[in-house]
């Protein structure tokens, strides 16, 4: 336990501290690498790891792919402007409508495209408004929490989603039709937190004169139209192979792919560009790290973790879900959720409750918000934000998360009761 939980340590504290621009996704490896050297993991092993996560990490690759083509043709842009338009000038219904367009774009383009491809573009639209540096910060808080407390709905919102669905054998649509009140819950219950706790920040009237016309950013309207279409027929993809058992990357990964080829064949992007583009450093992080952690599981992490759940289990429905939500939540704040969730899914195993495996993906979601590295979302966040001379402190952020996370996590935990 000494050498996993070491190796744990310094991995997790490089990938925080980050010394001369040493990426997470390189860090996770080293880290991987050094727990196999050392034998804290063998070589059975990393296939185990593996089998957990193929289809979580490829589902997720053809989910950015998709979100990026999407972006290179306009799409979340004009998303962003016509949210703006609606807004008719009210500060107040701007702030909940680009809320409501952040848990849009995390449940059917996952936590980390919402905050890989809709951050810029509301920082960009926030400074074109013209906006005070706290308004601005307000805002950019509001669309980073919801990014990962709106990735619930689907078994692709989250590649914890996609992990405890693979792990449970939980199908598609028994998956949304568990998790679907939970995700109105937690979008509704995000935005009244929200709007009590920055509105000091959130000005009263905004000048959308100031922003150009919402086709204007489109590169192409026929592929923009054609997009809608396209989401759908992909999104109707995912019910229909649930009922053949076929694996969520193959829709996800296989859609990215068809829309990048389509989109090629429209001039409207450059292929090798979005592929060079694409998070590749999210991906190594996410392997890496599942192989640190499982160093951590071999040592007897998931045993001791079991012990606890099973106590919990015996005290009643309601004491097991929101013991288990918040337990995962503060492990994922304070070891990350990509980890989290697969160790507690290890020691879920022989427990037996449902509705604790749900309450594992919640506090696994929504806990992540405490810190700044509990969940690939905000570091993709945190990251892109400071690329734009944005720079949110350790503390500043945490104050934040740790004040608005715990009501959020606890009555959606309640939905779940």
């Amino acid at each position: 336990m000494i050498l996993a939980s070491s190796i744990f340590l310094v991995t997790l504290l490089f990938i925080i501290w980050q010394p001369r621009g040493l990426q997470i996704g390189t860090t996770a490896v080293i880290g991987a690498t050094v727990a196999f050297v050392l034998g804290a993991v063998s070589v059975n092993d990393l296939f185990s790891v593996w089998d957990i996560v193929w289809d979580a990490t490829l589902a997720f690759i053809g989910i950015i792919i998709l979100s990026l083509v999407l972006d290179e043709i306009g799409f979340f842009e004009w998303s962003a402007l016509k949210m703006a338009k609606f807004s008719k000038g009210s500060g107040k219904r701007m702030f909940v409508y680009s809320i409501l367009l952040g848990a849009l774009v995390s449940a059917l383009f996952a936590n980390d495209g919402a905050a890989l491809i809709l951050t810029p573009i509301l920082l960009a639209k926030m400074k074109v408004l013209k906006l005070n540096v706290k308004t601005i910060l307000a805002f950019l808080l509001a669309g980073g929490f919801i990014s990962d407390s709106a990735s619930l709905p689907f078994v692709f919102s989250n590649l914890t989603n996609i992990v405890t669905a693979n792990y449970f054998n939980i199908g598609f649509l028994e998956y949304f039709s568990n998790m679907y009140l939970p995700y109105i819950v937690s979008v509704s219950v995000t935005i009244l937190v929200l709007l009590f706790v920055l509105k000091d920040d959130i000005p009263e009237r905004v000048d959308i004169n100031l922003l150009p016309p919402s086709d204007s950013v489109l590169k192409s309207k026929t592929l923009f139209y054609f997009s809608w279409v396209f989401l759908v027929t992909l999104l109707s993809g995912y019910f229909i192979g649930d009922e053949y058992g076929i694996p969520v990357s193959a829709f996800a990964l296989g859609g990215g792919l068809l829309f990048l080829m389509i989109a090629t064949l429209f001039k409207t992007v450059e292929p090798k560009k979005i592929i060079k583009n694409a998070p590749w450093q999210v991906v190594w992080f996410s392997l890496g790290l599942y192989v640190v952690v499982y160093g951590l599981k071999n040592a007897g992490l998931t045993d001791y973790l079991a012990t606890i759940l099973v106590d919990l289990n015996a005290q009643g429905n309601l004491v097991a879900v929101v013991a288990t939500g918040f337990l995962s939540a503060f492990l994922s704040a304070f070891m990350n959720n990509m980890p989290t969730i697969m160790v507690m899914d290890i020691a879920l195993a022989d427990i037996g409750n449902q509705a604790m495996i749900y309450a594992n993906i919640v506090g696994c979601n929504l806990g992540p918000k405490m810190t700044p590295f509990g969940s690939l979302a905000t570091l993709l966040w945190l990251h892109t934000l400071n690329q734009r001379g944005v720079k949110i402190g350790f503390w500043q952020y945490s104050k934040f998360g740790m004040l608005v996370t715990p009501p959020i996590l606890l009555v959606v935990l309640l939905t779940l009761v």
